[in-house]
């Protein structure tokens, strides 16, 4: 186990007891998928154009797990020119993503993440709409209610006013949308 992790540093791994705990557990499942997205975006071919796309869709949860390294990795693929290569570039990206999708979200930058999503509706929603997704974000900053309800009535919205940036999100689209851990954070 030992020489394949000197030799997969990004690939997801934790501890058998550790995965009992359900965030623990859908931060793993996260970081597969990230992994697995990976792997099938080098298998179509690694661009700059790819790369930036695809942080994009991390943007938020990477918001989310890690609000410090979401800033570094912007500023990485944001200071990119033609002449850097997304062969050389790409794997540095993307293990620095892991390292950063490690880190658990909190409750707060959970909090951060729901109001930055939900500011993209405020135009499209009543002021008695924006002021309901208000109060249930703060009931789940204040640990009244599970992240899974104002995440729901977030995606409600957005059925009702798609975005496409915002459709693309992994943030939306959570590993444990199948196994109801949500309803425990």
């Amino acid at each position: 186990m030992d020489i394949f992790c000197q030799q997969h540093r990004d690939f997801p791994l934790e501890e058998q007891d550790q995965i009992r705990d359900p965030v623990l557990w859908e931060n793993l499942i996260i970081r597969v998928r990230a992994f697995t997205a990976w792997q099938q975006l080098l298998a179509r071919g690694l661009s700059r154009s790819a790369l930036i796309n695809f942080h994009s869709r991390y943007k938020y949860q990477l918001m989310a797990n890690n609000p410090e390294q979401y800033k570094v990795l912007g500023k990485l693929l944001g200071s990119m020119t033609y002449d850097d290569d997304p062969q050389v570039l790409g794997p540095r990206y993307f293990s620095q993503l892991m390292q950063a999708l490690r880190r658990c979200a909190t409750r707060g930058t959970h909090t951060n993440v729901l109001l930055h999503l939900s500011g993209y509706l405020r135009k499209s929603l009543s002021q008695d709409e924006r002021q309901e997704m208000r109060q249930l974000i703060s009931q789940y900053h204040a640990g009244t209610v599970p992240l899974k309800v104002p995440l729901t009535r977030l995606k409600q919205h957005l059925c009702r006013h798609p975005n496409a940036y915002l459709t693309h999100q992994v943030y939306l689209d959570p590993p444990s949308q199948n196994l109801d851990v949500r309803n425990a954070m």
